[in-house]
């Protein structure tokens, strides 16, 4: 019996020069792949688990279970190569002209990698922050090696390349704390009174549920503009991703009271003379 399946594990497959493929070979072939996906299947669940007794949340989790995911990957390639008798130090070391001419027309996507690296180690960036990104705010959904998946406020997915988050201004609106800053601009004509234009704007604040610390609410006049009395209103909310909502309904209300109190907000407005020779 054991005679018999040592014949099955050393029949060869295929034999090219002194590279043999056996049975043998394509068994421990699947053998290191079970292995890798089962032990990334339990570093995963140890890192994510509700219960860790580590401080990590999921962003610092996800970060270093892909940072653990490349490397264990790395290493079992590594070992199926030897496996099938490709040495990979003499693999490298043969191929080292072709790689440099590789990198050099794969230059960006080194850089995209090398970039998605320093996210995973930093840790600056994390699933879920809500980032700014030339003008676009995205709400982070993955981060991978080399590009990172994101959701703007349209529901549109994102991809973005790594290097344009290491390389660029990025504003992370997630970074400081739970909640952040916002403001609302508007101008009202000339002659209004100023204390029931503040009291208006302050109120319209304080009645959206969107709101946080009613204390900081504040209206303020900011500018004698060309045609308008310039205001506006700054207010706190938690509701970061989604606040274009926030301020659309605030805006709503500021015009129900503004109507209310009669107090108008006017348009630019051009006076023509024609002079008759």
């Amino acid at each position: 019996m054991i005679e018999a399946i040592t014949k099955i594990l050393e029949f060869e497959l295929l034999s090219i020069a002194n590279y043999k493929i056996r049975v043998f070979t394509l068994l421990s072939i699947f053998i290191i792949y079970i292995l890798t996906r089962i032990a990334l299947y339990l570093i995963k669940k140890a890192l994510f688990r509700k219960n860790s007794i580590s401080n990590l949340d999921d962003g610092n989790s996800y970060a270093l279970f892909q940072i653990i995911k490349y490397v264990i990957w790395v290493m079992a390639i590594g070992l199926i190569l030897e496996t099938i008798n490709v040495k990979v130090t003499v693999l490298i070391a043969g191929s080292a002209a072709l790689l440099v001419g590789v990198g050099l027309g794969l230059q960006q996507t080194f850089n995209d990698i090398v970039s998605g690296i320093i996210l995973l180690s930093e840790r600056s960036i994390r699933i879920n922050d809500v980032l700014e990104i030339d003008g676009d705010v995205v709400k982070i959904e993955s981060i991978g090696l080399r590009t990172s998946k994101g959701l703007n406020r349209d529901d549109i997915s994102i991809i973005i390349p790594n290097s344009l988050i290491t390389t660029n201004k990025v504003i992370n609106w997630s970074h400081q704390s739970e909640k952040t800053r916002f403001r609302i601009d508007i101008g009202v004509a000339y002659g209004s009174n100023v204390e029931e234009v503040i009291k208006a704007l302050e109120e319209s604040a304080f009645e959206h549920p969107g709101i946080d610390e009613r204390q900081s609410v504040e209206a303020r006049l900011i500018n004698f503009g060309n045609s308008s009395l310039d205001f506006q209103l700054l207010f706190f909310s938690k509701n970061i991703f989604r606040i274009g909502k926030v301020k659309s309904d605030i805006r709503r209300i500021i015009n129900q009271k503004f109507e209310e109190r009669k107090i108008v907000i006017p348009f630019p407005q051009m006076d023509v003379h024609v002079k008759k020779e």
